[in-house]
C-alpha cells in the first residue's frame, strides 16, 4: 500500500494482511512545514519520522506481518532517525550523503521495543475509519493529492501508449 499518510491507514492495512505499506515521512513533513512555516524540525521532533515509527510500532506491538518501508525522505537525518525500520526507500543523493558521513547509524527502532509500547489497538469500522481520516487535515489533504497526481500520471501514461500504438 502506498500513498500511506497515518496510522489508521497502516492498522487497516494490517488488519487485511497487507504485504508492504510504504508511510510517506517526507510528504507528512513538507505538509507541516508549510503549514506551519518552518523550514525545519529537530530530527526527532520531525513529524514525518514521528508518524513512520507510531506506525512501525503499531505493526509490530500488533503483530501483523505487514512490512513497514518508510519512503520519501527528505534529509539523511529522517533516514538515520528511522534505523531499523523493517525497510526504507532511499534516494542515491542521500544514500550518498549518509557514506560520506561518520555518523554511526544505530538501529532506533525495535521489535522489542514496539512490542512494549503502549499503545491501544484501533477497532476500526468503515466509518469510525472514514470519519478519523477526514479529521486528518494531513492525511486527507496528502491522500487526495495523492490521488490526484496519479490519475495524471495515469492519463499521460494512456496517451504515450497510445502514440506508440498508431506510430
Amino acid at each position: 500500500m502506498t500513498l500511506l499518510f497515518c496510522i489508521e491507514q497502516a492498522a487497516i492495512a494490517g488488519e487485511v494482511g497487507a504485504t508492504l505499506i510504504s508511510p510517506f515521512a517526507g510528504r507528512i513533513t513538507d505538509f507541516f512545514k508549510q503549514k506551519e512555516g518552518k523550514t525545519s524540525y529537530p530530527p526527532h521532533e520531525d513529524p514525518g519520522v514521528l508518524s513512520v515509527r507510531a506506525i512501525y510500532n503499531y505493526i509490530h506491538k500488533f503483530g501483523y506481518k505487514t512490512i513497514v518501508m518508510g519512503a520519501s525522505f527528505r534529509t539523511a537525518e529522517q533516514v538515520v532517525e528511522l534505523a531499523g525500520c523493517d525497510a526504507l526507500t532511499v534516494s542515491p543523493q542521500l544514500l550518498a550523503e549518509l557514506q560520506a558521513s561518520n555518523a554511526e547509524v544505530k538501529p532506533k527502532l525495535r521489535h522489542e521495543t514496539a512490542i512494549e509500547a503502549p499503545i491501544e489497538k484501533m477497532e476500526l469500522t468503515e466509518g469510525s475509519f472514514k470519519f478519523r481520516l477526514n479529521d486528518d487535515e494531513m492525511a486527507s489533504f496528502k491522500l487526495a493529492e495523492g490521488i490526484r497526481k496519479f490519475a495524471q500520471d495515469l492519463v499521460k501514461l494512456e496517451a504515450n501508449i497510445q502514440k506508440l500504438l498508431t506510430a
